[in-house]
């Protein structure tokens, strides 16, 4: 289960940027690809129990879904992917191998006391 130890450096990163501006940390808002490789519940999880015995506990684990955006070179526009299994424009039916959102695990923002 790795999505414990990304939630726990997430909290250390929390917890230093906390102290060196000297507030509380209510919530961590974060954007998660559908291709990231992490599960939204595991992390959730993980995330309550890193953060006990620290100062952000309480605090929330906000999760924005970042769904799958490829370009398609035929089309030569940006269009979602239709289907994880299947690398292809959703409009064309051209194969893409060009990821432009959807591997993201990325800390956006601190909502802060």
């Amino acid at each position: 289960m790795h999505e414990l130890s990304i939630a726990m450096s997430i909290v250390e990163m929390a917890q230093e940027e906390a102290l060196q501006r000297g507030v509380q940390v209510n919530a961590v808002h974060l954007k998660l690809g559908a291709l990231s490789g992490v599960v939204k519940e595991a992390l959730l999880s993980s995330y309550e129990m890193a953060c006990d015995d620290t100062p952000l506990r309480g605090s929330r684990l906000v999760i924005e879904d970042v769904p799958v955006v490829i370009f398609c070179p035929h089309c030569k526009v940006q269009r979602p992917l239709s289907s994880v299994q299947l690398f292809c424009c959703a409009e064309c039916g051209t194969p893409t191998s060009e990821i432009v959102h959807g591997k993201e695990l990325e800390v956006v923002a601190l909502e802060i006391q």
